[in-house]
């Protein structure tokens, strides 16, 4: 039996982060805001349950989860609620590099990354003025989606805009037509391999939806019915034609030789490219997550990617409880906590 205990807050990837990390022997801690347990009772996740009125009172906790010898797992919920100002505070160990977080965070930064490790990418737009095919428009930091919107040319970027009169920071960016496709990799820092362990498209809402209406009646629609938006709801698993896999895995292998210049130690566990599939058979790359994503939730019994390679259940959280538990046995644990 592991002698550390697994933490993460209760949303996002949790269940399988608290599953995985229970399948490799450690104790499990769920970090849920008051009301939303029930999920981690009910799947038999959490050994140990932690309410809190908010995520951000994580800071005041973080003498509980040290006497429970805790490791904290990152998604997408810790850094759009609690910051990456605030987690340089975090006393707790980490699991990843948090120096790479600036880096996901700030738009500008994150391409000068991705273009740096020659990934081909949307052209930006640095004015409305500029704007001369569709984009979309996207606000910096982990959201999923909330807030995007396409726009056509600048007087229509300028009537959009307005509702988000709050938000100060944000990319215009070439809008590119193709199949969504979001690479889960993982990058073992403990043996340098990296590797591929699924794919998922994103259910969004409500573009999705207005897919399923003929232009016809779209038009019958008030506007406001019909402006698209890119909340995700939901993960589809998908196995991408096996021609494009060498690519892919390039790709990565580029991106994390590049985090190790721009942040060392580098890019280490779970990350993904979300990418678009052109009817030219390109893939254009647009985000990076430089930690676990939802569309690693379909996979919870393993990927057919994650099948070939262990032939046995292993998803996403499972792998990184497996990597912890191997620098455990190495004794090389302080490499891969931030």
């Amino acid at each position: 039996m592991a002698t550390h205990t697994i933490a993460a807050l209760g949303s996002h990837s949790a269940l399988q982060i608290l599953k995985g990390a229970k399948d490799e022997g450690f104790a499990t801690i769920a970090i849920c805001k008051n009301g939303t347990e029930k999920p981690y009772e009910s799947f038999g996740v959490a050994d140990k349950i932690i309410s809190v009125e908010s995520f951000k009172d994580i800071l005041d906790i973080q003498d509980l989860l040290l006497a429970e010898n805790t490791i904290l797992i990152p998604h997408a919920s810790l850094i759009a609620y609690v910051g990456t100002d605030r987690l340089k505070d975090l006393r707790v160990p980490y699991y990843g590099n948090k120096a790479i977080l600036e880096w996901e965070s700030d738009r500008e930064m994150e391409r000068k990354w991705l273009k740096s490790a020659k990934l081909k990418l949307p052209r930006i737009f640095n004015t409305p003025k500029e704007i001369d095919r569709p984009v979309i428009v996207k606000f910096h930091g982990a959201k999923g989606g909330k807030g995007y919107f396409l726009a056509k040319d600048e007087h229509d970027f300028s009537a959009k805009i307005k509702l988000h009169a709050d938000k100060t920071k944000y990319v215009i960016q070439e809008y590119i037509l193709g199949v969504h496709m979001y690479v889960h990799y993982f990058y073992s820092s403990l043996t340098g391999e990296l590797e591929i362990l699924g794919f998922d498209k994103r259910y969004e809402s409500n573009v999705d939806s207005i897919g399923r209406i003929s232009a016809r009646d779209q038009m019958a629609l008030p506007e406001e019915k019909v402006d698209p938006s890119y909340v995700i709801v939901g993960n589809i698993p998908v196995v991408v034609r096996e021609s494009f896999l060498p690519e892919m895995f390039a790709m990565g292998e580029r991106v994390v030789a590049e985090s190790k210049h721009i942040a060392p130690p580098g890019l280490f566990g779970p990350f993904c490219l979300e990418t678009v599939m052109t009817p030219q058979s390109e893939i254009v790359v647009f985000e990076i997550s430089a930690r676990i994503v939802a569309g690693t939730n379909p996979y919870v019994n393993g990927s057919p990617y994650t099948w070939l390679k262990y032939n046995e259940p292993m998803s996403t959280g499972r792998r990184i409880a497996r990597e912890i538990k191997l620098a455990i046995e190495q004794d090389r644990l302080d490499e891969v906590l931030g």
